[in-house]
């Protein structure tokens, strides 16, 4: 059985300056973004500058929609009762959902303002994107946050206990979660986008993708001790936001495909 090694949140200290690990994932993710960014762009006629404005709005986007979103969608109670709180951003809480929210309205300022479609935008960011859940869901696991449920079976080979949880073998869901909606995901993605593919339909994949692995891997991590089962005493909140994603990105697959082809674009 595994034990989940105590690893220390700060990975570098200078002075009074700490810079955390999942600071560093998120750099990780942004960086990774840029630079398959920047190969991507030179098939399609985009510059640099494109790009580099591009993953500036996606940051935006990612901190303001992500925070916005976990006030939301887990801590209203608490917003309700102290609304400062939202702004207190260094207590920790992002939401994927939100997130992706956030990003969403950012490249339609990024479509505005280079005129472009915003499809065309989302279908180039459906890839690049991914690796940054990969890096983001890593920092969970170095956090020691998000573990997983109690696994049926001891002698299960992923089994791990996190000691400042309880003495429970617990599945590592960070670690499937990094797997399935990072790894596994981008190298759909990639491989679908390397063909020209239909207009939506890159965006299409990422939302089927992302949200099976998510629903899926939901029934290995534990549910927030604040939300619990919110539907059919088995539904978690994530469940529940990422349902309509599989929806979304079905019915934008539909119409990628049904669309008619004009001067050899859909």
């Amino acid at each position: 059985m595994l034990t989940y090694p105590e690893i220390d949140p700060v990975a570098l200290s200078l002075g009074p300056v700490q810079i955390h690990w999942y600071g560093l994932m998120y750099l990780l993710g942004f960086l990774c973004a840029y630079g398959l960014g920047v190969w991507r762009a030179k098939r399609i006629g985009w510059t640099s500058e494109q790009v580099s404005d591009l993953i500036f709005y996606g940051a935006v986007g990612v901190v303001i929609g992500g925070r916005l979103g976990y006030v939301f969608f887990y801590g209203f109670d608490r917003l309700a009762h102290d609304p400062l709180w939202a702004f207190r951003v260094w207590e920790g809480g992002m939401s994927f959902h939100g997130g992706l929210l956030g990003v969403l309205a950012a490249m339609m300022l990024f479509a505005k303002q280079y005129k472009v479609k915003w499809f065309d935008v989302t279908d180039f960011i459906a890839p690049i994107a991914i690796p940054g859940l990969f890096f983001g869901r890593i920092g969970n696991f170095i956090g020691g946050e998000l573990w997983g449920r109690p696994v049926q079976n001891p002698d299960f080979p992923l089994a791990m206990i996190f000691p400042h949880v309880d003495e429970l073998a617990r599945h590592p869901s960070q670690l499937y979660q990094a797997f399935g909606e990072g790894l596994v995901l981008f190298i759909v993605v990639w491989i679908f986008t390397m063909k020209p593919r239909p207009r939506m339909a890159a965006s299409a994949l990422f939302l089927i993708g992302y949200g099976i692995a998510r629903f899926v891997n939901e029934f290995f991590r534990e549910p927030d001790s604040d939300q619990g089962f919110v539907l059919f005493e088995w539904m978690t909140k994530g469940q529940m936001l990422t349902a309509p994603m599989i929806a979304l990105g079905i019915v934008l697959m539909l119409l990628a495909y049904r669309r008619p082809v004009v001067n050899g674009v859909r």
